[in-house]
């Protein structure tokens, strides 16, 4: 008889997961709480653990992108007026934070960081030549070409809080 008891708690567990995120979630919790391991509803679990995993991934290549894109825009648009270029250092600034707050909490990240580059890269070149397509009257807008196929910054760089790629540097 227990393991048709065992089978309608694997259902009810199912059941919840699929009806009541949040409360399966507290459930989950609590049965581990009190290592009543047997009612927890295992597979769901290991899909939510590395899901965690991935958005951590994500959340960091997402800020990488962002981050790439503004320091590009400075770099091939540097003629920009200041109240352009104010934005993109406020952005800069919240980004490479972000990425720097990431790292710090999950150490782990670090390994993933020229991989989390090589994927960004790409994508926040293209957020910049879009941006940069939508220029505003009076100020240039930049040819694709002009946009490095290979990230021109070092992964210092990138992360280095006084780092803005300006024509000085």
């Amino acid at each position: 008889m227990k393991p048709q008891l065992d089978q309608k708690q694997s259902n009810n567990q199912l059941n919840l997961y699929e009806q009541d995120f949040q409360l399966w979630i507290e459930q989950t919790i609590s049965s581990l709480e009190t290592k009543q391991f047997n009612s927890l509803d295992i597979e769901h679990l290991i899909e939510e653990l590395k899901e965690l995993g991935k958005s951590e991934k994500r959340a960091l290549e997402s800020n990488l992108m962002v981050l790439l894109a503004h320091l590009l825009k400075l770099m091939i648009q540097h003629d920009a007026p200041d109240s352009m270029k104010n934005s993109w250092y406020r952005s800069i600034i919240e980004h490479r934070q972000r990425v720097l707050i990431a790292l710090k909490n999950t150490p782990s990240l670090k390994s993933y960081l020229e991989t989390a580059l090589e994927t960004a890269y790409p994508d926040g070149r293209n957020l910049a030549i879009q941006e940069g397509k939508k220029a505003s009257f009076g100020v240039r807008i930049p040819q694709e070409d002009e946009y490095p196929n290979v990230c021109p910054f070092s992964l210092e760089q990138i992360l280095d809080q006084d780092f803005f790629h300006l024509p000085s540097q």
